[in-house]
This record gives C-alpha cells, sequence and structure tokens, in this order.
C-alpha cells in the first residue's frame, strides 16, 4: 500500500491552476515538495487534507479516499502547517491534556520526550512563543500520537539551522519503521536533500520531475565546458546552461552526451532553479 495517492488532482484560482497533479509517496519513504512562493505546494497540501474543494482528481491517504474517510484515517495522520493551529492562549502542558482526548493513541510520554529534546516551554502560553518555538510544539504534537503519515508544509520554518537538524534527524527516525511516512514541504532544500526518498519539483502548479532522489543524481550532472564543444552536444542532452566569460556551464542528462566526460555532482536546489527557469 502507498501512503498516498494523487491522481489528475486539478484547483483552479482566477490566476492559478494546479494542473493535472499525480504524486505517489511509497510507504516508508519521504518525499520533498519543492516549489517557489505561489507553485501550488500549500494548496496541493490542504487538497490533500480536504480543507479546500478540488475540481478534479482523486487522493487516496493511506490506501482510503480523502473525501468519503478522512476523519477515520486522520488518527493516523500527523499534519503541521505553515501556520500551527494552536489556542493562543494554552500552553504545551495543557495541549497535551487536550491532545489525549482527541486521539485515541495519544502517547504523553512521547509528547513530553519531544518537548525536552526540541526545548519547548511547558508552562508559556502559545502566543508569547517565537515562530520558530510554535513550529516545534507543532511538530512535538504532530508526532505524539503514533500516527503513519505526517504532512508538514514548511515545518522547519523559522527554526535555527542547530534546531532545523535535530528535527531532520527526529524525521528520518520516525521512518525507519516500514509503515511510516512524511510528505514536507520547504523553501529549505539543503534540508530536503538530506533526508528525502524522493524529490518532487512544482513550479506554477505544474509538476517539472518526481524522481528517487538517488536517481536523480544519477541521471543528471553538470558539465564545463567551451563554447564550441556545449555547441557539439545533442540539444535534447541539455537542461540549462549558463554562459561566462570562462566557458559554459551545462546541466545535462548523463546518458545523452557522447564520449566519456567528466561530470560534477548536481545539487537538488540547482536543479530545480535551472529546470524552472528554463520552463519560463
Amino acid at each position: 500500500m502507498n501512503a498516498l495517492e494523487i491522481r489528475d488532482l486539478t484547483k483552479h484560482y482566477g490566476d492559478f491552476s494546479l494542473d493535472h497533479l499525480n504524486l505517489t509517496l511509497p510507504q516508508g519513504c519521504i518525499m520533498g515538495l519543492v516549489g517557489e512562493n505561489g507553485a501550488g505546494k500549500s494548496t496541493t497540501i490542504k487538497l490533500i487534507l480536504n480543507v479546500i474543494s478540488r475540481d478534479g482528481g482523486t487522493v487516496t491517504l493511506l490506501g482510503k479516499d480523502n473525501r468519503e474517510e478522512l476523519k477515520l484515517t486522520k488518527q493516523d495522520i500527523g499534519v503541521v502547517l505553515d501556520e500551527v493551529g494552536i489556542s493562543a492562549c494554552l500552553t504545551a502542558r495543557q495541549l497535551g491534556k487536550i491532545m489525549k482526548d482527541i486521539y485515541r493513541n495519544w502517547d504523553q510520554a512521547a509528547f513530553d520526550g519531544f518537548l525536552t529534546r526540541l526545548a519547548v516551554p511547558r508552562d508559556k502560553k502559545f502566543k508569547e512563543f517565537s515562530r520558530g518555538m510554535k513550529m516545534k510544539l507543532g511538530i512535538a504534537a504532530a508526532l505524539s500520537h503514533h500516527a503513519k503519515l505526517l504532512i508538514l508544509d514548511e515545518a522547519t520554518s523559522g527554526l535555527d539551522p542547530v534546531v532545523r537538524d535535530e528535527v531532520m534527524d527526529i524525521f528520518s527516525e520516525f521512518t525507519r519503521d516500514e509503515n511510516h511516512s512524511i510528505l514536507i514541504s520547504s523553501h529549505i532544500v539543503s534540508d530536503l536533500e538530506k533526508i528525502c526518498d524522493y524529490i518532487a519539483f512544482l513550479h506554477k502548479g505544474k509538476l517539472l520531475l518526481c524522481e528517487e532522489k538517488d536517481r536523480m543524481k544519477e541521471e543528471y550532472g553538470v558539465l564545463h565546458c567551451t563554447t564550441q564543444e556545449a555547441d557539439a552536444i545533442p540539444a535534447d542532452a541539455v537542461i540549462g546552461r549558463k554562459v561566462s566569460a570562462y566557458g559554459c556551464e551545462l546541466l545535462v542528462k548523463r546518458d545523452r552526451v557522447p564520449g566519456n566526460p567528466s561530470f560534477s555532482p548536481v545539487d537538488i536546489e540547482q536543479l530545480f532553479i535551472i529546470m524552472a527557469k528554463e520552463e519560463n
């Protein structure tokens, strides 16, 4: 069973369309959703959670239709959105007491452990938290009811690099259980590159690419060459190019470049930026 299946998902706004999106997140894996502001990442997550209505397509969560059986599956889903939806007057200690009446598998010991690990104060009101502290409390709550699927929208936003690294470790630990999966969107592509099994590029409502991260790095490479050498490379091998006084830097599909050139590895952020520019 896949943790998440999206088929031909479509949503139209006045000046934006999510265009027949197709994604599959296998169970036990982490998928990173990459895209610039306005690409459709938050819209996609809201559609997955059935917070907004779709214009077409289907979404299956843990084997169940998200419109018909979301109430049944919500016990198995942990969610952290860009704006953490916790009452301003609550403390972390009070939140734990409320959550145990909402989630049948609420684990207070796990929650207390995450609060300690992430240095979240127990008796300070949520309205007094910094943005980063709010995100940490949201993450702690999402991880403390034995969810099978985490859906995270910019969940590392506002966290300093040290805490982000700790949170990435927590997410990696979560998916050591083969029944656990994560869909995470982030502007911080380097974080996703560390932990994700799959990367999906979303640009202006369209899916540019969705592949296993390791396969993506094997398939694409950076080639440094002269302008004359660049002109001799087949057009269908070149994804993007950058020309300077020192020569050309090409993003290429490795298997379409003749000969045996020396490629430099491509990082995920670089690949997304070049593909988005070419799409424009």
